[in-house]
């Protein structure tokens, strides 16, 4: 050990990456994970999908842009850890309220800065996503790896993230009432459909259709979240209960949740998706859209075969599922993240065709 490191990374297989503690100093175990977004750190350590997952950051300089109130996309962060390259602990902008160690701590998230990021970045994707020990310098690695061994990932991720109870968002001179089913939404989805006349009140995942149906929506949206899909059977049952009786539109989680409820299956992908910089082709019109993307698991395009489903868009990169859709039920979905904020703005016309499907639907 050199430099005076004080946190380190050890893997299963015996690999080690030191650096320099900051946020939380406790000790963790996580998946693994890299985003290649270059900005927007605050919304992906607010993000809730980022539940029980230590991001490494491919962009190399993170912090120096502070922390903001408004940009925050849930109260309470629940990311696993934060791995850069270069953290600066001095933001220059007008907007910042507190540093990115200072939110760390508060929420109990470890943080380990001066690792060579290109290089991890590297083994996770030739390794995989898989779990690392986030801890200090000093750890035996020996001790380490056995921890490592006797892991097992927790299934409660979407139970952990989502709403307790109902939450409203109000819009003046409302249109629509949307239920959107809290899976560990991020808070720009919400105000992308209130600036688009909804009023929209957020449930718990494990609500019953019958709840929701004396709720009287417009329209149903399935939000992103954590985990396995296949975890969340609940939300499976909702959708199979309520699919062709009101418009339905899925985000990320909420698009593999869509899909095993038509009978597709899902499965988990290497490394997964996640960055604001990914191509994805619509099939509508041929258009290749920018996509922000955050997910492990994808849906099995092979099983969509024996569905009504209809791929509408796919990943230019890998081929895999991007969004599917079965008109004549009102149901459609997409991996990718129409709301990312900051991030590509190709897909926010997405939003507005659940709109224009509701107000079909109010006119029929």
């Amino acid at each position: 050990m050199e430099l005076g490191y004080n946190k380190k990374l050890i893997f299963e297989d015996g690999s080690e990456y030191y650096g320099y503690a900051f946020g939380d100093e406790g000790e963790k175990i996580c998946e693994i994970v890299f985003n290649t977004s270059p900005v927007g750190y605050q919304e992906i350590v607010s993000d809730p999908s980022y539940t029980y997952q230590a991001v490494v950051m491919a962009y190399p300089l993170i912090g120096n842009y502070g922390i903001a109130a408004d940009d925050f996309e849930t109260e309470t962060p629940t990311i696993g850890a934060l791995i850069v390259r270069d953290y600066n602990d001095l933001p220059s902008n007008f907007r910042s309220m507190m540093t990115l160690s200072q939110v760390m701590k508060k929420y109990f998230i470890p943080g380990i800065t001066g690792v060579d990021t290109r290089k991890l970045v590297r083994t996770i994707r030739d390794k995989g996503s898989r779990p690392v020990l986030i801890t200090a310098a000093d750890t035996p690695k020996e001790k380490g790896m056995e921890l490592l061994k006797n892991y097992t990932a927790p299934r409660d991720a979407v139970s952990r993230v989502s709403t307790r109870e109902k939450r409203y968002y109000i819009c003046e001179n409302a249109k629509y009432n949307v239920v959107a089913v809290d899976c560990g939404m991020k808070g720009n989805i919400p105000k992308s459909l209130v600036k688009r006349g909804c009023n929209v009140t957020a449930v718990p995942w494990n609500i019953t259709a019958d709840e929701v149906e004396k709720m009287n929506p417009d329209g149903i949206f399935l939000s992103n979240g954590p985990g396995d899909p296949t975890d969340v059977q609940p939300v499976i049952d909702l959708v199979r209960s309520l699919k062709g009786k009101y418009p339905i539109f899925g985000i990320c989680l909420g698009h593999q949740v869509l899909s095993l409820a038509y009978g597709a299956k899902t499965y988990k992908l290497k490394f997964g998706h996640r960055g604001g910089n990914h191509p994805v082709k619509n099939l509508a019109d041929g258009k290749i859209e920018i996509t922000s993307q955050n997910h492990s698991y994808a849906v099995d395009s092979q099983s969509l075969k024996d569905t009504p489903l209809q791929v509408t868009h796919v990943n230019i990169l890998d081929g895999t599922v991007e969004g599917v859709e079965c008109a004549a039920d009102m149901a459609f979905s997409v991996q990718y993240h129409p709301e990312s904020c900051p991030g590509p703005q190709d897909s926010s016309y997405l939003f507005d065709k659940f709109i224009a499907i509701m107000e079909a639907q109010k006119n029929a």
